[in-house]
Order: structure tokens, then C-alpha cells, then sequence
């Protein structure tokens, strides 16, 4: 059996609208919901789960018709959510092929995946779907899905299974066939033909491709042609694939303003749950995340986490983002959320058969991130000299994790070390043609063996803070043979002699 030249598969999930706001609240997915949208008090029901329908609730049932029935959960529609939903659905589709058309309409969410030639690398149709079905329950997203050679009979098809989940794949050259139980509604015809095809008494697509194509051109003109091609499943398509773009980001909007932080970290665990999976999938990690709550009166508080290393662990991620905003609160009550992660390569380790096991490195963060809440994040990190002369001139860099390359180079050089005294101590120092000759340190007297210098050290002349020392490293003993090794510092303005480091 040769492979078909064209093969299409067709994602169409219905309700889209209810699935979108549902996907981050998993504590009413068994509970039933309806979607209102409109301006109040205007409001209408766009959208709803299954449980909802099943106690009556039905599209454009008004707010008030709607709280005549007990137990039905209200939710104000949400375009972010919505987007961010079908961003991811595009983003999973695209995992399977490269050529994915939006076909998604108000209200439903459908994309066609062009697969031809795929069975060699993600097996037959019938795995690839199953394959495809996985990742979109994984994204929080029920939908069905239909595979045949024709474009618009993969799409109709999809839109005509009664079943959310079902997958149904029709065999090159049945496609007629396959579309004839389909309802007329599956094509979306335009309200006068609909009204036109249901006088006639037209009620399925396999009614539709009996009738006569001269008679049915001379009353409808080219459309009823068209119509009937697609009836067939014979109407031919020239695809128009879509950029799908890689970004992980989720948005939710809140139904109320939440000013308690238990409340935003349960809504931020579903967000990074969505999150890590989309990134596990392309066999990435998070790198860093940012977070911006919408607070009231329209100002936004945005925080942003950067691990030493990426990681997909969302407990973690959480405890992190906890932490971050124990020390750093929104300013007001938050009603939507924005989360957006880089990704990064996910973390390699070597572990050997007789050394120990070493501490998890996430561990680390966790700790760093609480010595900052109680010190401050200015207060942590690693201390880096500046580029000037000015003595004690630092400031804090963020630890961050150093190649295996640098930290090798840095192991081969060979540095002496150096203990900064903070304060300086004063010294008694004698000069000897204006060298140091000795100096008394510690209740201990020292005479000086080799002496390195002057260094010259002065700047800021232009304002109050002026410095002027003379900076010497000398070589000394003590009676009892005690050598000692230091750095002595002359404020010149006040010919005060201080040791300000031990060399060991």
C-alpha cells in the first residue's frame, strides 16, 4: 500500500472558551461550569462543561436564567486565557509536524497538521494521533481528532465526532462515505443557506452530495458546488501553514481580587505545572521565571527568579517564588496573573559508582533565596573588586554557576591567600630612611626583614571624601622568631600607620 501524497489530521476541541478557563483551575474540572460573556448586565453563556449541559444549561442563557439552576459554578470569560490556551495547543501540535494551519473560530479551537510523510518517524496514524490525543490532555485540553487525505474532510469530520476524545481515521478514497452520518452544521454555512438546505429537508452531508450538481448550481450559483464538493470530501485546499512560535508563558485572570499569598501559590502551582510540561516536551528546563500580578487601580508588580541552574522541579519553583515574594509583596489586591519562563538546557550530571552522592544544588537556591528574605538581596552574593584604586572598593554579584572549564583554570592558578582586616589595626611603626625599619603589632615588636614599596594611593581630591595613603608589604620578625607577613597603610594626611592585611 503506497503512502497517500496528502494526509491531514484535524484537532477540534469543542467548548474552547470553558476548556481554556478550566485547564488552570483543576478543583472545578468535576464541577459544572458555564462561561459568561458580555458587558453585565448583558451577560450570556458562551461556553460550559459537560456536567453543566447535563443539567440544562444551554448557549445564550442570560444571567439570570442561569442562577435559576442551583450548582452551576459562574465564570466571566477571559481572552488571555484563551490565547495562552490555543498558543499552547499550536505549540503542541507542532511537535509532530512543522505545517500546522489555525482554523480556530469563536467559541472552538481547531488546527489541521499536514503529516504526510511522517510515518517513518512517528509511526502510522493511528500511533500519531494517539500520540498527539496524550499531549493535549497533557495541556488540560480534550479534543478530537480526524485523519484523512482530504483537508476539509479531516475538518468536518473532527468538528462531526460526537464524542470529545474520539479519533477517527478514514481510509484513502472513503471519505464520502465516512462524511455522510455528519450533521449540515459541520460546514458552518451562512444562515440564508443553512435556512435553504433545511426547506429542502437536508439534514446530513450524505444528503448533500446526492443532489444533482447542474441543478443545485443553477439554485445556489458556485457556492452550491462548493458545497457539494465538500460534501463529498473532494473540495481541494491549498494550505497555508502558520509560524508557530515557541513561548512559555500562561495568563489567568481571577474572578475576585486575591490578597492572600496561599491563594496566588496555588494558582501559580497549576500555571508552572502547565509550564514545565511544554518544556519537558522539547527537552528543556526553566532558566528563569517571571511573574506579573495585574494589581487594582492598574499598576503590576513583576518579580523575577533565576535558579544557578535550570530546573523543571515545580515544587522548587514555587518555594523560590514564595520566598521572593515574602520579601518583595504586591502593593495591592491581584486580579491576573502573568507567568513567563525562559528555557534552558536541562542539567547534566555525572555521578560515580564509589564517590558519595553530593548535595542536590537546588537545595542551594532554596537556601540562598531564604538568607535573602532576612538580609537582603543586596547582601548576597559573591564580593567583586571594582576597578579603581580606592581601598575596600566592592560590590555583590550574584552567584551563578562557572563552566567546568573556567572552574579547571581557576583550580591551576596559584594564588596566595590573603586575610583582609576589617577593622584596620593600628601600628607603631619606626622609619629607617623613610622605610619601614619596625613596628610594634599585637603587644609584639617585629623588625622588618624585607620591605616592598611605597605604593602611592589618592584620589577624589574635588570633594570631602579625599584619600591619600602609601601602602607597604613587608617581611617581619619578632624576637622569638615569629615571622610575619603584612600589608602596612600610611594615611598621609594624618601619619597614621595601620595594618590592614595578613598574607598566609
Amino acid at each position: 500500500m503506497s503512502t497517500p501524497a496528502e494526509l491531514y489530521a484535524c484537532v477540534y476541541a469543542k467548548e474552547f472558551p470553558a476548556q481554556a478557563m478550566l485547564r488552570l483551575r483543576p478543583e472545578l474540572r468535576d464541577k459544572p461550569c458555564a462561561i459568561l460573556a458580555g458587558e453585565p448586565p448583558l451577560q450570556a453563556v458562551c461556553a460550559m462543561n459537560a456536567k453543566a449541559r447535563s443539567l440544562g444549561v444551554e448557549h445564550g442563557m442570560t444571567k439570570v436564567e442561569l442562577e435559576t439552576i442551583p450548582g452551576v459554578v459562574r465564570l466571566r470569560r477571559s481572552t488571555l486565557e484563551e490565547q495562552a490556551a490555543r498558543i499552547a495547543m499550536l505549540e503542541g501540535a507542532g511537535t509532530f509536524s512543522p505545517r500546522i494551519e489555525d482554523r480556530t473560530q469563536d467559541g472552538s479551537f481547531s488546527c489541521v497538521i499536514d503529516i504526510a510523510g511522517t510515518e517513518k518517524l512517528l509511526g502510522s496514524p493511528a500511533i500519531l494521533s494517539a500520540a498527539l490525543q496524550s499531549r493535549l490532555k497533557a495541556i488540560g485540553i480534550t479534543g478530537s481528532i480526524a485523519v484523512s487525505t482530504n483537508f476539509h474532510a479531516a475538518l468536518c469530520l473532527a468538528r462531526g465526532i460526537s464524542s470529545r476524545s474520539a479519533i477517527l481515521i478514514v481510509p484513502p478514497g472513503t471519505e464520502s462515505t465516512a462524511l455522510a452520518s455528519c450533521p449540515l452544521s459541520v460546514l458552518q454555512l451562512p444562515a440564508q443557506q443553512a435556512e435553504t438546505f433545511s426547506v429542502w429537508g437536508i439534514r446530513t452531508l450524505g444528503m448533500l452530495a446526492e443532489l444533482p450538481e447542474k441543478e443545485l448550481i443553477a439554485r445556489m450559483g458556485q457556492a452550491g458546488k462548493r458545497y457539494r464538493q465538500l460534501a463529498r470530501g473532494e473540495f481541494p485546499h491549498l494550505f497555508l501553514p502558520i509560524e508557530a512560535t515557541f513561548v512559555l508563558e500562561e495568563r489567568m485572570e481571577l474572578d475576585t481580587p486575591v490578597e492572600v499569598f496561599e491563594t496566588l501559590l496555588f494558582v501559580v502551582g497549576a500555571m508552572l505545572e502547565q509550564v514545565t510540561r511544554r518544556a519537558a516536551a522539547r527537552v528543556l528546563a526553566l532558566a528563569a521565571v517571571t511573574l506579573t500580578l495585574m494589581l487594582e487601580g492598574g499598576t503590576s508588580h513583576a518579580r523575577t527568579v533565576r535558579p544557578a541552574l535550570p530546573t523543571n522541579d515545580r515544587q522548587l519553583w514555587i518555594k523560590l517564588l514564595h520566598l521572593d515574594l515574602e520579601s518583595h509583596p504586591p502593593q495591592g489586591a491581584v486580579f491576573a496573573l502573568i507567568l513567563k519562563a525562559d528555557p534552558g538546557s536541562t542539567t547534566k550530571m555525572q555521578l560515580g559508582l564509589f564517590t558519595p552522592p553530593v548535595p542536590d544544588p537546588m537545595r542551594l537556591d532554596v537556601t540562598l533565596a531564604r538568607i535573602r528574605a532576612i538580609v537582603g538581596e543586596e547582601n548576597v552574593g559573591c564580593a567583586v573588586l571594582k576597578d579603581t584604586h580606592r581601598p575596600d572598593e566592592l560590590y555583590i554579584k550574584p552567584f551563578a554557576a562557572a563552566s567546568s572549564f573556567a572552574a579547571q583554570q581557576a583550580s591551576l592558578i596559584s594564588r596566595a591567600a590573603v586575610r583582609q582586616l576589617r577593622p584596620a589595626e593600628n601600628a607603631a611603626v619606626t622609619l629607617h630612611h623613610s622605610r619601614p625599619h619596625g613596628f610594634a603589632f599585637r603587644e609584639r615588636r617585629y623588625a622588618v626583614e624585607h620591605a616592598y614599596g611605597p605604593w602611592l594611593m589618592g584620589g577624589d581630591w574635588w570633594n570631602s571624601a579625599q584619600w591619600n595613603f602609601e601602602q607597604w608589604d613587608v617581611l617581619a620578625r619578632s624576637q622569638d622568631g615569629v615571622l610575619l607577613c603584612c600589608c602596612l597603610v600610611r594615611e598621609l594626611a594624618t601619619n597614621r600607620w595601620q595594618v590592614v592585611a595578613l598574607y598566609d
